[in-house]
């Protein structure tokens, strides 16, 4: 892994920087395991844009995911390391004694030929891409793909170069501190894979021209202020005038540009610690 920089012979080369690709050792996916995947480029079933900002974008075929891991005991093979256009991380494809192959995140360290397995009611060696209960997780040991149901999947930490860390467990919950810095309880019978989600130079990756946001589905975002009163509540005035509203808004009112929108929800009881502004830097 590595980042790639680019001679600036055009603009949009010159800040550009992007993976090399070292760690991606199969180009094509494995086709049993990829669906169509269609857009609707923010629209409803009317046509009417209930998303803005989308549209375009290149054609991808979605790739499934094992994010339940529940092929419990049996030591599977990593078979590649692949590119994934849905998502900043990794895929690894791994395959089962039954000749079963499925999609997993590739966590850091992770090589072809590595064998992983996932746990059901036991703890197993503490190396990326094994999965377990938390309840057998050893405390301080760094964590990703994290259930917040027992049975219903991965839902946090998925991205790349991201992770967790247990910090304590009591009365059958999990202290989990996530990268944004929040602390937070999950049940010791969801599970989590061991290690980091690979790819941690992402953060450092730049995009170097609006192109490749066009590539990726997303058209361009106007300003409030560049609108008029008619389109926008900071729309206006003569010349270079400001959005004049202490309190920004969205088009319809809502708070923006910083303004707190989580309303009051049954999932802040296990909330321990809320998340600090700058959260953490990212392992390496």
């Amino acid at each position: 892994m590595g980042i790639k920089k680019y001679k600036p012979t055009s603009p949009g080369l010159r800040t550009r920087k992007t993976s090399d690709f070292s760690e991606v050792t199969k180009n094509k996916p494995e086709k049993t395991l990829t669906k169509s995947l269609r857009r609707s480029g923010g629209r409803n079933n009317q046509g009417k844009i209930t998303m803005r900002r989308r549209g375009g974008g290149s054609k991808r075929k979605y790739r499934v995911v094992d994010f339940k891991r529940d092929k419990f005991d049996k030591e599977a093979e990593v078979l590649a390391i692949e590119y994934d256009p849905n998502r900043n991380a990794r895929l690894a494809l791994v395959k089962y004694p039954d000749e079963e192959k499925r999609y997993i995140i590739w966590p850091a360290k992770l090589k072809v030929k590595d064998k992983i397995i996932s746990a059901s009611e036991s703890r197993t060696s503490i190396k990326p891409g094994n999965s377990m209960k938390l309840k057998y997780v050893p405390m301080g040991t760094l964590i990703h793909n994290i259930e917040l149901n027992p049975g219903r999947g991965a839902v946090l930490v998925r991205s790349a170069g991201s992770w967790a860390q247990l910090m304590a467990k009591e009365k059958g919950m999990a202290q989990i501190r996530l990268a944004s810095g929040e602390v937070r309880l999950v049940k010791e019978q969801c599970r989590a894979t061991v290690g980091q989600v690979g790819l941690g130079e992402y953060s450092s990756f730049s995009k170097g021209k609006a192109g490749k946001n066009r590539w990726a589905g997303k058209r361009p975002k106007v300003r409030g202020v560049a609108m008029n009163p008619v389109d926008h509540p900071h729309g206006g005035g003569e010349g270079k005038a400001g959005q004049g509203n202490p309190h920004p808004v969205s088009p319809w009112g809502q708070p923006a540009k910083g303004g707190k929108t989580r309303r009051k929800k049954r999932s802040d009881k296990y909330i321990i610690k809320k998340r600090t502004k700058g959260g953490r830097r990212s392992r390496k």
